[in-house]
């Protein structure tokens, strides 16, 4: 059976240290290409930089095709990223999914599609598409929903609302008219129907939480897509422009709800009746509005939803594959298997994941895999450390002191062979704009390098450093001859999305005996992990895993 899953061969040259082997994901944190707006060069990381200069160190490759996306002109991100370090493989991810099941018709012959589509014909009802409008093509690609209005008119819909989520973080912060503006004109190009943007907002202010750290944002979404409720408005553009006036400098993605309305009246609420597609295929901030269309009447949700309408609702993937939710969706998930969680715990390695809230699906649903819960009960411990719900540039430190409060409690215990960690601080305050608040973030999570650092020599274990893509490391938007662009107040124009820059590939082994070459394996990708993780502590990794970073001798 190609799946079958066996206990690892020990090395018999290498027993493995005395101490746990620890992998610390610094998320967000990449090798900037430029000096100007590398928030991490800029920030005094005395322990960061200890490592790299004393320990064998590679660069990674943590975008593109090196971790399953169309291209590498596609910036890498933490679902993704935690899927290759977790399955030391890489495998077709959801952009490249959508993207060929358009290309190739699969997705309009498959029965969710006809069904939702036949569903508005037999009822003369809406066909609804609520999701990130951008090419970021990190949650979703404005040519997936473009591709599906084109086939819907195909089809005869006579009916098609846009629910419409600003980006500013996988884009330009500023650069919603680019999307919303084309895309008015583009719904108005269809004849004889009605298809228009019914009502949005960004992607920060309502819709699209996750981890259930904050459900008014859902309530929020729910109330301007599904009830009509919320500051109205002529069109999207006139929204998006009214609120820059009202609020100079306001982001993409912190803009207030909007509701397209004539004569006083939403046009575009969801009833009974109508269809209702997500076209984000990222999972993460997909879950908890997907919860609110599949939870029956009277069941428990975290807001009043008010009225809930009986409709047909699918996914543009499966956001779940453990719980299946949703219910419906349009593109099969990528089928990962083997991961390197289900390999350890089968050898009986006892480990630890540990993030705060924003990360901590990261460390366990994505890096097992997309599966929820543990591969095994006895051997798996797993630790959410409650995030702040406050902007993150107010709170730049986040948690990474009480992850490592914990990490260094487990460290001691010996308790554990091996222990996974994620500092959301480098992506999480990088997605803010805000430069000094991200070198903050990168300071005191340097500090929490140190004390990790600290228990790692007492306890003799090793540890790995690295991240799942960059960010903090490209903090301001550069035109083709490497320049800052500039705003209209002569700063910095900010960058809040990922970069497509390498990250680190440290190795911290204080006990080191020659075991393995000082120099490090290079052009290489963060799925290498798997592997030099099980060559750490001891284990002959999988024949098809992707390559160690280090070549034993």
């Amino acid at each position: 059976m190609a799946d079958a899953i066996h206990a690892l061969e020990k090395n018999p040259k290498w027993k493995g240290r005395r101490g746990p082997v620890v992998l610390v994901i610094m998320d967000g944190v990449g090798y900037g290409k430029y000096e100007e707006g590398d928030a991490v060069k800029a920030s005094r990381m005395k322990y960061l930089d200890w490592f790299t200069a004393n320990c064998p160190n590679t660069k990674l490759k943590a975008h593109g095709t090196a971790v399953g996306l169309p291209s590498d002109d596609d910036m890498g991100n933490s679902e993704v990223g935690h899927n290759a370090m977790g399955c030391g493989r890489v495998f077709a991810q959801g952009a490249k999914l959508v993207s060929s099941s358009i290309a190739n018709g699969s997705m309009f012959d498959a029965a969710t599609w006809k069904k939702l589509v036949k569903n508005v014909n037999d009822k003369s009802s809406a066909l609804h598409f609520i999701g990130l409008v951008s090419d970021g093509n990190v949650h979703s690609h404005i040519d997936h929903l473009k591709a599906m209005i084109n086939q819907a008119y195909k089809e005869g819909v006579k009916k098609v609302c846009v629910h419409a989520l600003l980006d500013g973080r996988d884009v330009d912060p500023t650069s919603a008219l680019n999307y919303i503006t084309p895309l008015e004109e583009f719904l108005a190009g269809f004849s004889n129907v009605d298809y228009k943007i019914a009502s949005g907002g960004g992607r920060m202010y309502l819709t699209m939480d996750r981890y259930n750290a904050d459900w008014s944002m859902v309530e929020r979404g729910w109330k301007a897509h599904v009830l009509g409720e919320g500051r109205m408005f002529e069109s999207a553009t006139k929204a998006i422009e009214t609120y820059r006036l009202e609020i100079p400098g306001v982001l993409d993605q912190d803009m207030k709800e909007f509701v397209i309305a004539k004569d006083g009246k939403p046009v575009g609420t969801i009833n009974d009746g109508d269809s209702v597609i997500y076209f984000n295929f990222r999972g993460d901030r997909a879950l908890e509005m997907t919860r609110a269309f599949e939870t029956p009447k009277g069941g428990e949700l975290p807001f009043d939803r008010t009225r809930v309408p009986e409709v047909e609702y699918a996914g543009m993937m499966e956001y779940d594959g453990d719980a299946h939710v949703p219910s419906q969706y349009l593109v099969n998930p990528p089928a990962i298997s083997r991961t390197m969680g289900e390999y350890l715990t089968k050898t009986g390695v006892k480990l630890l994941a540990i993030s705060e809230t924003q990360k901590y699906g990261h460390v366990t649903y994505f890096f097992n895999g997309n599966k929820q819960g543990k591969f095994d009960e006895k051997l798996e411990d797993y630790i959410e450390v409650p995030s702040d719900v406050v902007p993150f540039e107010q709170r730049p430190w986040m948690k990474c002191a009480e992850i490592t409060d914990k990490v260094i409690e487990a460290i001691k215990s010996g308790k554990y062979d091996h222990i996974r960690l994620n500092f959301p601080n480098g992506d999480m305050v990088g997605h803010t704009g805000v430069f000094n608040a991200v070198v903050c973030s990168m300071e005191g999570m340097d500090l929490q390098l140190g004390r990790i650092k600290q228990a790692i020599d007492e306890a003799g274990g090793i540890l790995c450093l690295t991240a799942d893509h960059g960010n903090s490391d490209d903090m301001y938007e550069h035109a083709k001859d490497g320049s800052v662009k500039k705003g209209e107040d002569g700063e910095p124009k900010a960058k809040t999305s990922h970069s497509l820059n390498p990250v680190p590939g440290i190795i911290y082994d204080p006990e080191y005996k020659g075991e393995y070459d000082l120099k490090l394996n290079s052009s290489l990708g963060i799925s290498s992990w798997p592997a030099t993780l099980m060559n750490l502590m001891g284990y002959v990794p999988p024949s098809d895993y992707d390559m160690s970073i280090i070549n034993l001798k």
